[in-house]
């Protein structure tokens, strides 16, 4: 490897050295990630992974993929790195869990203008974080420079994960009834989407991301770039114990667009607002960019990053098994026998 070097392709904008430093530079973060059935280290061209089938009759994989969208644009702004990888990790693995699986491995791609090894290895710290609050492996993944295509200091990034659940566990829709109970568990905050308007609210090209909000008890950047929750232990843990009817991942598209992709035809979440607990950053993206009740909840979490639908007499033993996994989880509605979606009330 260290006679791989062309002076040719540098002079086209693509360092192909500052790759290799790169992934020398992440290895210690993907180490982290280990996990039984990892049978490949990163270098090679594809990841290798084995999974554990005993006590498992009919294994079906589960697969997510997602990016970050326009956060990064909050990174890149305060030159902080470390955390948008967990975001990514978290848009992947929330997903798969919603099927009741268990994420095995992930794979990240990077696209950036220029490489720097350091900027890319911050971005892998935080996909081996969001690894490791997953409980998945991160077993590849793929830097790719873009020189004439991307500023040089402009990155994105994407990826994708895999998950397995016995078919017998699959969590489908179908076992959702009238009367169930929904349990919220909170965001921490914004999380991954919205950006393109939370940008266009606070003129994000010249805020000032430092400065102190006394709405907010920390600056707006500290606000913003706060990474996405993971729920995937809490889940995995409540599933063992209870049969969990539903589960929705409330991503782009808030409330109304995220809530009744677990319902079934003709069923509707009634949820009580009052007992909603709604971080302080919605308040001021609401005031700044003057917007309706209505567009809030239909793009925002509104701090609720997941939604767990179960039957009415398994709601406090619930309750206390996501409590017991660090979730503040609390309950926020009900099932109900309506073909409107969503009822906020």
């Amino acid at each position: 490897m260290t006679k791989s070097h062309s002076e040719a392709y540098a002079s086209a904008g693509v360092d192909i050295t500052a790759g290799y430093k790169a992934v020398q530079l992440m290895k210690g973060h993907i180490a982290k990630t280990n996990i039984p059935g990892v049978l490949s280290d990163i270098g090679g061209f594809g990841g290798l992974f084995a999974p554990d089938l005993k006590n498992i009759e009919e294994p079906v994989f589960v697969s997510g993929t997602d990016g970050v969208g326009t956060k990064i644009r909050i990174a890149q702004l305060l030159d902080r790195h470390d955390t948008i990888g967990q975001d990514c990790v978290a848009m992947c693995v929330n997903d798969i869990v919603c099927s009741g699986a268990r994420p095995l491995f992930f794979l990240d791609y990077i696209a950036i203008g220029k490489n720097d090894p350091e900027k890319v290895a911050d971005i892998v710290k935080g996909v081996a974080e969001g690894c490791v609050l997953s409980g998945c492996a991160l077993i590849g993944g793929e830097t790719a420079e873009h020189p004439g295509v991307m500023k040089e200091d402009d990155y994105d990034l994407a990826g994708f994960s895999v998950g397995m659940v016995d078919r017998k566990n699959i969590i489908d829709k179908a076992r959702v009834k009238a009367g169930d109970k929904v349990i919220a568990l909170p965001s921490s905050g914004v999380h991954s989407n919205g950006f393109s308007l939370v940008r266009k609210v606070f003129d994000i090209e010249n805020a000032d991301l430092n400065a102190y909000e006394e709405e907010l008890g920390e600056s707006l950047g500290e606000a913003l770039l706060r990474p996405t929750r993971i729920y995937v232990k809490a889940v995995n843990a409540l599933a063992e114990q209870i049969c969990i009817h539903g589960l929705s991942h409330i991503t782009g598209g808030g409330f109304y667009e995220n809530m009744p992709r677990c319902l079934d035809e003709g069923q509707s979440v009634k949820i009580d607002r009052s007992a909603l607990k709604i971080p302080k950053i919605f308040e001021l993206i609401q005031k700044h960019g003057n917007i309706s009740d209505h567009d809030m909840f239909n793009t925002f979490n509104m701090g609720v990053g997941m939604i767990v639908i179960v039957a009415p007499e398994d709601t406090e033993k619930a309750l206390q098994i996501l409590k017991e996994q660090g979730e503040d989880a609390y309950l926020a509605g009900e099932v109900v026998e309506s073909g409107e979606g969503v009822i906020l009330q």
